[in-house]
């Protein structure tokens, strides 16, 4: 089971631990603010009040065993910059981090922070979605309730045609288009590979391995079908 840790639950990593929990994945949520803490600790795996800025804390949490640490910790900067640089120091690998302005993002960038992410709930769905399944490419809201998702097409897809798939009446979800890899060879004999897209698939496409499906569905039965077919989920 993936493993993350969750540090700062203002909306941002409220929205990121409470997803992940409900999808299966292990999430420890830490907070200084032990209301915040309460609030959560019956949905993740645990919560733990403590300041994110106290190394000998932070060790003792194995945050270096984690798939990946987020900080929500935005509108602090110092806080969250100090806290980034002591996951660094302990060994964290994979560090996801909130950011109020371009240079928050450039100092945790020096850390070696490897992503930042602009504030706003919708930013942390987005992220949660790409943690369960990393088939997830994107994940965009729209102001329907629908969702449409840009994702590497599950091992189960793979050789079957639309028509066996069903994806609209078995699972409420439209496929609105394919990406797929085309193999070309140039002039002087060399083999090259093209990205293109089939805007207007049939019922007999197959879907070949390493095939992008742009889909559209409504938010439960997107998420249903992100689920069902995490590639890291045990």
């Amino acid at each position: 089971m993936a493993r993350y840790a969750v540090i700062g639950l203002g909306r941002f990593g409220m929205t990121v631990a409470k997803i992940l929990a409900e999808n299966g994945m292990e999430v420890i949520a830490i907070d200084k603010d032990q209301d915040l803490v309460n609030e959560i600790s019956s949905i993740v795996t645990s919560a733990v009040c403590m300041d994110s800025t106290d190394e000998a804390a932070l060790r003792s949490q194995n945050l270096n065993e984690a798939d990946a640490v987020i900080i929500g910790i935005g509108s602090n900067i110092e806080e969250c910059i100090l806290t980034a640089a002591i996951l660094k120091k302990i060994g964290v690998g994979i560090i996801y981090a909130k950011i109020e302005s371009e240079l928050h993002g450039r100092i945790l960038k020096m850390l070696g922070v490897q992503h930042t992410l602009l504030p706003e709930e919708i930013v942390g769905n987005q992220l949660a979605k790409t943690l369960i399944s990393r088939n997830v490419l994107d994940y965009i809201n729209l102001s329907s309730g629908h969702i449409v998702v840009e994702m590497v097409a599950p091992k189960e897809f793979v050789g079957k045609p639309l028509q066996e798939l069903a994806l609209p009446a078995k699972r409420g979800v439209n496929v609105i288009a394919i990406k797929y890899n085309y193999l070309s060879v140039t002039e002087d004999g060399q083999n090259v590979i093209e990205k293109r897209l089939n805007d207007m698939p049939g019922a007999n496409d197959i879907i070949n391995e390493g095939d992008v499906l742009i889909l559209l569905g409504p938010k439960g039965n997107i998420d249903k079908l992100i689920y069902e077919t995490a590639v890291n989920k045990d």
